[in-house]
């Protein structure tokens, strides 16, 4: 044979081994591949899917463009009213709290409502989420459109109350008692709500937020869903937190106990940025339903009055 062919032949030989065993390895993949999605994965010992939840997450609405302000604009809908009240506590210290009423509630004198207890930031007080987060335009705009149920929202003044502290479940901590004997029991006893936890929420911007953590949390008897806005607990707080809640959040019914998803909202420059994404991390360690907002901006009302629009158009569900 000729000495050029011969060394061609033996190329080509090559070659083709080549070809063959860069492709057997994929081959036995394959095999493999159809084999196991063939055959039912292990059973886990004692495992067991959590049942369906009694109202099924729902999709939150995108917030709105941070330019956008016909959200909170004082526009041509039925109006509800805000109520300056006062009430005394046991200590002689009078204290004030805004209220506001949907529109209806005077001449639906048969109606009784949810109540939203919405909680203001440090250095601020219970004017602070009409004067500047508009909730009460927010809520006639919502309402008006069928997107938000008529409710109740009680803005109480938590100033030098509230601890960032996470208290034990049972140790009650000053903000807490305040709302259990007086806040609450005021509102119920001074106009038309439904007085059970299916009745009421909680939510609250940094400061406010830990009043959803420390008093919502720690209470789930009297409120039924809880909304944190640009807020969590401190890094040296977060060890504290996963122990003191351990034997709350390890309950195997708790994400029934929540009506909706606990909810964080915060923005990518906000200062309570990490606080609010390890806070939330400790829930979602432990199976708990969470809602997880990311927006843009920092820790100012552009972003608290968005969350709050988009907030009420999920509370207060219906039972299914």
């Amino acid at each position: 044979m000729n000495p050029l062919r011969l060394a061609l032949l033996l190329i080509v030989s090559a070659a083709a081994d080549d070809v063959t065993q860069a492709q057997t390895p994929a081959a036995a993949s394959t095999t493999e591949t159809a084999t196991a999605t063939n055959t039912p994965p292990p059973r886990r010992v004692g495992f067991k899917a959590p049942p369906p939840p009694r109202n099924p997450v729902p999709i939150l609405p995108a917030l709105p463009v941070p330019t956008d302000v016909s959200f909170y604009a004082t526009n041509d809908v039925p109006h509800g009213r805000v109520e300056v009240v006062h009430y005394t506590t046991p200590a002689g210290t009078e204290k004030r709290m805004h209220v506001y009423l949907p529109p209806g509630y005077d001449a639906n004198t048969q109606q009784r409502y949810p109540v939203l207890y919405l909680n203001h930031g440090g250095g601020e007080n219970d004017s602070h989420w009409t004067a500047k987060g508009s909730t009460h335009c927010i809520l006639d705009n919502l309402i008006a459109a069928g997107k938000a149920r008529p409710m109740i929202v009680a803005m109480p003044d938590t100033g030098r109350l509230v601890s960032g502290k996470p208290p034990k479940p049972g140790e009650d901590d000053a903000c807490t008692k305040e709302y259990l004997q007086h806040i609450v029991p005021y509102v119920d006893g001074h106009y038309r709500t439904r007085t059970t936890r299916e009745g009421r929420a909680v939510a609250g911007l940094s400061m406010g937020g830990f009043v959803t953590l420390n008093t919502g949390l720690t209470h789930l008897e009297t409120f039924g869903e809880l909304y944190v806005f640009s807020s969590g607990y401190w890094p040296d707080q977060l060890p504290v937190f996963a122990e003191n809640f351990k034997a709350l959040l390890s309950q195997t019914n708790l994400n029934e106990r929540f009506r909706m998803p606990i909810y964080f909202g915060v923005g990518e420059t906000d200062i309570a940025y990490l606080n609010s994404m390890r806070t939330m991390a400790v829930f979602n360690d432990r199976g708990i339903r969470t809602f997880s907002v990311l927006s843009s901006h920092g820790h100012e009302w552009l972003n608290w009055r968005r969350y709050l629009w988009q907030t009420a158009q999920v509370m207060f569900p219906e039972d299914h």
